[in-house]
């Protein structure tokens, strides 16, 4: 088993790490070119979102495929697979003359995006010692928050100097340059034993998790959560474009530089298991979600910007430590758990791009903060369920030893 701090587990996570940003890269990186399709295709804003939420829908609905093929083939090979296909549709965007098709195209990147994400946990869970396994998943979230800030980021200056088609380009080479490192660093696996495919297991396996008690909190922190933030950062690129603000693609992209905030708190909040019930950290999560909202009511750009990176911190702490929970409550087949915390937590994405900006566009800014601090009423609950669960499994761990 992999050692924390060795030189087999840097290999690893910075592997896991480079995989993730280079997900997450692509699936954001339409996001600051919204207005951009909105002038160029002469769409509405709710259809340029699609190019959002499509993707995530198709990546949600592929989690399971991949997740179940990998307890058969191997969790490398999976995400092998994955990233060349990724690579693969970012080129093909080039070559689309129309939004309809562009539409079609990210749709099925969104297939090939699901199969890192669906993998990635249950590798770690395989190859790392349980001790290192908190802060590995923390690092490589903290890939995600770096590769949907960078994409942005990149997107929104590549469009400001050649358009659409110029954001495509370089994220394609960014997508090439990612695969070879992966490939690269990725240790071998050696601790993954392979079964048989079974549809019918896999499906009985699936409906275990659905109803296990334990692990339904963590799917609807998770899936919650990202419906509000998938929907504020579309919402927040509409805001900031429209007057009095007017913030052209490339300051619309440096504002997910906010992103950096989820960078630290990711990393951070494997740590803080040490000291915290995986519940509690999940409550300071979402305590700061609601905190940041709260902040940009305050209408100036800066407090906008700080809410946001309060917003950021506060997810992506939540979203590593739920994530976590669910690889160590799943008593079984953890890549089918991990699979379906992630399918939770994308469809709730794929959804919080349009239903968030209906809101936005009957109620404008302040209509999606009350709207978004009522979902978070619902997390609240559901990490004290996890909480009652944790406290449930400490002390029947405590019996059995005193036994």
């Amino acid at each position: 088993m992999i050692q924390p701090g060795s030189p087999a587990y840097w290999r690893a996570v910075l592997a896991l790490a480079v995989g993730s940003f280079l997900t997450f890269a692509n699936l954001y990186m339409t996001q600051p070119l919204l207005p951009v399709f909105v002038n160029v295709f002469g769409i509405s804003e709710t259809m340029s979102s699609l190019s959002v939420s499509v993707v995530i829908l198709t990546l949600s609905i592929s989690l399971l495929l991949f997740a179940a093929l990998s307890e058969a083939y191997g969790r490398k090979p999976i995400m092998v697979f994955s990233m060349a296909g990724v690579a693969f549709t970012t080129w093909l965007l080039l070559l689309v003359p129309s939004y309809p098709l562009l539409l079609l195209t990210r749709a099925l990147q969104g297939v090939f995006l699901a199969g890192l994400p669906a993998v990635a946990v249950a590798y770690i869970a395989d190859e790392f010692e349980p001790g290192a396994l908190t802060s590995a998943v923390g690092i490589y979230i903290s890939g995600n928050t770096i590769g949907g800030m960078v994409g942005r980021l990149i997107s929104g200056l590549a469009a400001d100097w050649g358009g659409y088609t110029l954001s495509f380009a370089v994220m394609g080479c960014l997508n090439l340059l990612c695969f070879g490192l992966f490939l690269f660093l990725l240790p071998k696996a050696r601790h993954f034993r392979p079964r048989p495919f079974s549809w019918r297991n896999s499906l009985g396996e699936i409906g275990q998790h659905i109803s296990n008690p334990a692990l339904v909190p963590a799917f609807l922190v998770g899936g919650l959560h990202f419906f509000l933030f998938v929907g504020l950062y579309n919402d927040i690129t509409f805001f900031l474009s429209a007057p009095p603000y007017e913030l052209t693609p490339t300051w619309l992209g440096f504002l997910f530089l906010t992103y950096l905030a989820g960078t630290i708190s990711s990393t951070a909040a494997g740590w803080t298991s040490r000291w915290w019930l995986t519940s509690t950290g999940v409550g300071v999560g979402i305590g700061l979600i609601a905190l940041g909202l709260l902040i940009t009511l305050e209408r100036s750009i800066w407090a906008i910007i700080g809410g946001l990176m309060v917003i950021c911190f506060g997810f992506f702490f939540a979203h590593s430590l739920a994530s976590s929970y669910v690889s160590r409550q799943a008593p079984f087949a953890k890549a089918g758990a991990s699979s379906i915390y992630l399918v939770a937590y994308y469809l709730g994405g794929s959804v919080g791009s349009t239903a968030l900006g209906l809101v936005y566009f009957h109620w404008q800014w302040n209509g999606v903060v009350v709207s978004s601090l009522l979902v978070l009423l619902i997390t609240t609950a559901c990490s004290l369920k996890m909480r009652r669960q944790e406290y449930s499994s400490l002390t029947a761990r405590k019996g059995s030893a005193s036994v």
